[in-house]
């Protein structure tokens, strides 16, 4: 067994109780230097509940290199031991409570251009919906093509590289683990992140089909309903200005975006705080991430008055709205997840 560097033994157990108290403090400490953490919250036993959350999970059960460690990982992520995760194009940094609080920082090689380009031509003409390929609603054939071993959108063990601040000589330690779980239950809520990490865009599966536009939702698919779309892109259909496309007769197809959707409302929408309130109450982003709303979700509903902005980072003065909207949103996704 690995030692942990106290003295050739096992490090301290600290219980999980006190691991939240220290993560709380880490927390509020970042917090004021201008870091907002998301965590990473699990209800139950099972780390990911969606097609591409399970997955990912399933293909981390393939490193046989690093099974040893797997299992604790996974008790780390269920008791929410982490307590910052972020995503981004090659790589993934979060903060991990142990006996003190660590840091994870880990790079993904991305996907290698003629593994996408072949994946690209495997699929062509057969993604027609972004909603069915982030849903894992295609065809068996199609996500056997994206989830194959060694060419599809997940890294082989040699392919992701790590490091830990943890004192762990083990070539895996469980806080990577952990981590590398969290970022299954992550995929759960935004699906989209898989494809970041790997630096593709998932439009050019959809462009393949060569009759549609790239954002363009068909007709086939609109009996999915507003509920599924806005619990699985953060988006809520019932803000202005964010109906759900609809194919047009005779207009040319629509080039695919070269920025955020999200920057022309914001310039056009300037929520502000409330004014001449002393009773105006505030939600943190983190409070949000602890209740399960994406960040996605929340720019939404700054955008459109659900939620607004104050003069402290982070922290957002609520509306008559907020707390329905909320529950709206974590029922209807709760919905998509059990179809």
């Amino acid at each position: 067994m690995a030692s942990y560097g106290y003295g050739g033994g096992w490090a301290p157990y600290v219980p999980v109780a006190e691991r939240r108290r220290k993560a709380e403090k880490m927390v509020a400490s970042l917090k004021k230097k201008g870091r907002i953490c998301v965590p990473v919250v699990i209800n139950g036993r099972a780390i990911a509940a969606t097609f591409w959350g399970k997955k990912w999970c399933e293909h981390l059960e393939t490193f046989s290199d690093h099974e040893n460690r797997l299992p604790r990982g996974r008790t780390y992520a269920r008791n929410g031991s982490i307590v910052d995760l972020q995503i981004a194009e090659e790589k993934i940094s979060a903060l991990v409570v142990g006996s003190s609080i660590y840091e994870v920082n880990i790079k993904v090689h991305p996907l290698d251009k003629a593994l996408w380009q072949a994946l690209l031509d495997e699929c062509a003409g057969k993604v027609a919906s972004l909603v069915e390929l982030l849903q894992g609603r295609l065809s068996g054939a199609v996500m056997d093509v994206v989830t194959r071993q060694g060419s599809g959108l997940f890294p082989l063990s040699h392919q992701i590289r790590f490091k830990c601040s943890c004192p762990d000589s083990a070539s895996m330690c469980k806080h990577v683990a952990a981590v590398l779980y969290g970022v299954g239950a992550r995929f759960d809520s935004q699906p989209e992140l898989l494809f970041r990490l790997r630096h593709v865009d998932p439009q050019e599966l959809i462009r393949q089909a060569g009759n549609l536009p790239a954002m363009q939702v068909p007709d086939t698919y609109q009996g999915l309903g507003g509920a599924d779309l806005s619990a699985l892109f953060g988006i809520d259909l019932g803000d202005a200005g964010m109906a759900m496309p609809q194919p047009a007769a005779s207009a040319p197809p629509l080039p695919a975006p070269s920025a955020p959707v999200s920057k022309p409302r914001a310039t056009a929408v300037k929520p502000a705080a409330p004014s001449g309130s002393k009773r105006s109450k505030t939600i943190t982003s983190m409070e949000l991430g602890e209740r399960g709303i994406p960040v996605s979700m929340r720019q939404s509903w700054l955008n459109s008055g659900v939620l607004l902005r104050t003069e402290q980072r982070g922290v957002y003065a609520v509306t008559k709205q907020t707390e329905q909207r909320i529950a709206d949103y974590l029922a209807r996704f709760k919905t998509a997840q059990a179809k």
